[in-house]
C-alpha cells in the first residue's frame, strides 16, 4: 500500500531550470545528480532514474505518457494548434520552427485520451524541452480545450506539469492563459469530475498559480523544483536566504501544499488506483441490497485482560474517562485499516501544513469508495509529539473539511473517527484562526449533501471533537467519552479544585449510555472488553457490520436530504 509519506531518498536535481537533454545520443549518459556515467539502457529500464543516486533524468512529454498508459491506447489531440507572434518579437516564429523539428511536437505540451490500468481519462504531458514548457497561446489552448473535452465525454484529466512559467516572447497574451485555463478546469471540476496534476521538475511561475495547483489530488515526483517565484528571482528581489529543501515536493507536502510524493516507478500503479477510486462519480446508492449478517469470531482473552470493572453493579463515569484515555485504545489509523480496504492517505490543507493530528484520504468498504477521516493519537512519546496528541491545529480541521468537500463532489460517503481530548490551544493555533476553522466546520459538514457518520472511539473532547462530528448519526463506543471540557476543567472551572475530576465526571454525563438517553448520539458500541489490539479485529467487524447497514439506509435518498436530516438533528438539542 502506497504511503506518500514514505517518499525515496531525496535526489539532487539542479535548483534553475536548465536545458538538461533528457536522453543524450550514445551507450553511456551523465547524471544529473551524482554526475557519474552511466549505461542508457540502465537508465531507460529504470523509469529514467539512476540507478547510483536515484536521480531523476527529465524525460519528454512522449515518454512520459507511454510510461503510465496502456499500451497502445494514447490516442493524441489538438495537434494542430499552434501559436503566433503577438508581439511580433524578432527570430520567435524561427524559434518555434526549429524546435518543432527537433522535438516532434507542435508546442510544449502533448495532449490525448487514453486508459491507464483499463480507465478511459484525458491525459496530457509539458516538454521541458520547448522553451522550457513555457506557457504561450497553444499550450493554454491545448490545456483548455482538454477539459472541455473531458466535460464533454465526463473524463477525468491527469497532467503532468513542467514548466518555466510565462512566456515571455507572448507577454500579455501569455498571461492571460493562466486565467483562462483556471476557468476550464474550475468548469470541469463543477461537473463532478476528477483532475490530478503531477508536478515534476520544473514547474514554476504562470503553470504554478493556474493549473498545476487546482487539482483535487496534487502528486509531485522525487527531486522536482516547485514554485512560483524560482529561488534566484526570490534571493535577487528580497535579498532573503532560503532553506535547504526549500521548493522541493518533501518541503510542499510537509507545508500541506500536495497529496503526496510518488516514486516514478509507481507512478502508473498509483494513477491507476486513483482513477479507479473514482470510477463511481456520484454515485448514492451504497449497498441497495440487503446487508447479510456476517458471524463474529468469539473474543479469546487468555494473554491479559478483564472485563469492564463494576462498582456496585456498574461501571463508573470517572473509569469511563480513564478508559477513553488509555493508551492501549487502538488510533484512528489502526480501525480505518482494520475496517477499511485499499486506504490512500492524502495530505494538506493546500494553505499552510499537513496537521498529523487529523489523518483522512479514501478508501474501499467492500467495494464502495468512502472518504475516513480520523483523529490520530501516537502510541509512544515521539509519535505523539508528531501527532500533537491528538489535538488538531487549524491546518488539521481544514485539511479534513478539504477531504470532506473534496467526498461531496464524488458523492462518496463521510465516516469520521474521534478520539481527541481537544483542540489544541497554542498561540500559533489562535494566530492561524483556530475558532474560525472550527466554525467553518461546523457550518460545512451541515450542508453537506453526502451520508456523514461520526463516531468516537475515545475522547470526545469539546468543539475540537464536534469539528468532526456533524453527522447524519452518531456513534459513541461503550468506553468512549463525549465533554463540554475535561472534568479536570469542568471542577477547576466550577468548584475552583481540579481533584474533583472524578465527581465531575458522574455530574456531566459524559458516557455513551447518559448520551444515548439524551439524545444527543444514536447508538452505543458495546465493548464486552475494553477495546486494545487483542480485540480490535473483532470490534472493527461488528463496527464494519453497522456502517455498512448505515449505508444501506442512506440509499436512495435525495442528494439535499442528507443536509436537512442533519439540520433537523441537531435542530432538535
Amino acid at each position: 500500500m502506497a504511503d506518500f509519506k514514505k517518499f525515496f531518498k531525496k535526489t539532487a536535481v539542479k535548483e534553475e531550470p536548465k536545458e538538461i537533454p533528457s536522453v543524450p545520443r550514445g551507450l553511456w549518459i551523465k547524471c544529473p545528480g551524482c554526475g557519474e556515467m552511466v549505461y542508457k539502457e540502465d537508465v531507460a529500464a529504470n523509469s529514467y532514474v539512476c540507478p547510483k543516486c536515484g536521480g531523476y533524468f527529465r524525460i519528454n512529454a512522449r515518454t512520459r505518457i507511454r510510461s503510465v498508459v496502456d499500451s497502445g491506447s494514447f490516442e493524441e489531440w489538438f495537434r494542430e494548434i499552434k501559436g503566433g507572434n503577438p508581439l511580433d518579437y524578432p527570430g520567435y516564429p524561427e524559434k518555434l520552427e526549429e524546435l518543432r523539428m527537433r522535438t516532434h511536437l507542435e508546442d510544449a505540451v502533448l495532449i490525448g485520451k487514453a486508459t491507464i490500468e483499463g480507465t478511459e481519462t484525458v491525459i496530457g504531458a509539458m516538454d521541458s524541452r520547448f522553451l522550457m514548457g513555457s506557457m504561450g497561446y497553444a499550450v493554454g489552448e491545448k490545456i483548455t480545450r482538454a477539459f472541455e473535452k473531458a466535460l464533454s465525454e465526463k473524463l477525468p484529466v491527469i497532467l503532468f506539469c513542467c514548466s518555466g512559467g510565462a512566456r515571455m516572447q507572448e507577454g500579455m497574451v501569455s498571461l492571460m492563459q493562466m486565467a483562462k485555463t483556471a476557468a476550464a478546469v474550475r468548469k470541469h471540476s463543477r461537473a463532478g469530475l476528477l483532475y490530478v496534476p503531477v508536478l515534476t521538475d520544473p514547474t514554476t511561475g504562470g503553470v504554478t498559480a493556474s493549473f498545476a495547483m487546482l487539482g483535487d489530488i496534487i502528486l509531485a515526483e522525487a527531486g522536482a523544483l516547485i514554485g512560483f517565484a524560482g529561488p534566484r528571482v526570490i534571493q535577487q528581489t528580497i535579498g532573503q536566504q532560503l532553506p535547504d529543501g526549500f521548493q522541493k515536493p518533501e518541503f510542499l507536502l510537509e507545508h500541506g501544499i500536495i497529496d503526496g510524493i510518488v516514486p516514478r516507478g509507481q507512478m502508473r500503479t498509483t494513477l491507476g488506483r486513483i482513477l479507479k477510486m473514482h470510477r463511481k462519480n456520484r454515485g448514492y446508492s451504497y449497498f441497495p441490497q440487503e446487508v447479510p449478517v456476517r458471524e463474529i469470531e468469539p473474543f479469546d482473552r487468555k494473554k491479559k485482560g478483564r472485563k469492564n470493572k463494576r462498582k456496585n453493579g456498574r461501571v463508573t463515569a470517572w473509569e469511563r474517562v480513564l478508559a477513553a484515555r488509555n493508551s492501549e485504545r487502538p488510533t484512528s489509523l489502526e480501525y480505518i485499516y482494520a475496517i477499511f480496504e485499499e486506504f490512500m492517505e492524502l495530505h494538506g490543507d493546500r494553505t499552510f501544513g499537513d496537521d498529523g493530528s487529523i489523518v483522512g484520504g479514501i478508501a474501499y468498504l467492500e467495494g464502495q469508495p468512502v472518504t475516513v477521516i480520523g483523529v490520530q493519537k501516537g502510541k509512544s512519546t515521539k509519535e505523539n509529539i508528531s501527532r500533537n496528541f491528538g489535538m488538531p491545529s487549524p491546518e488539521g480541521y481544514r485539511k479534513a473539511l478539504r477531504l470532506m468537500k473534496q467526498a461531496e463532489k464524488f458523492g462518496r460517503p463521510v465516516i469520521t473517527f474521534i478520539d481527541t481530548p481537544g483542540a489544541f490551544c497554542g498561540i500559533e493555533a489562535e494566530e492561524r484562526g483556530q475558532g474560525s476553522a472550527i466554525a467553518e466546520n461546523l457550518a460545512q459538514m451541515s450542508d453537506l449533501e453526502i451520508p456523514v457518520l461520526s463516531i468516537v472511539t475515545g475522547e470526545g473532547g469539546s468543539g475540537g471533537a464536534l469539528a468532526l462530528g456533524v453527522g447524519n448519526q452518531v456513534w459513541m463506543m461503550e468506553n468512549s467519552t463525549y465533554t463540554i471540557l475535561s472534568p479536570e476543567g469542568f471542577a477547576s472551572i466550577l468548584w475552583k479544585d481540579s481533584r474533583r475530576a472524578p465527581e465531575a465526571a458522574g455530574v456531566m454525563k459524559v458516557t455513551a449510555a447518559e448520551l444515548l438517553e439524551m439524545g444527543i448520539i444514536d447508538r452505543v458500541i458495546l465493548e464486552e472488553y475494553p477495546a486494545c489490539e487483542d480485540n480490535l479485529e473483532q470490534i472493527a467487524q461488528d463496527m464494519k457490520q453497522r456502517i455498512k447497514e448505515f449505508l444501506t439506509e442512506q440509499t436512495g435518498k435525495p442528494k439535499e436530504l442528507f443536509a436537512q436530516e442533519r439540520y433537523e438533528r441537531f435542530r432538535r438539542m
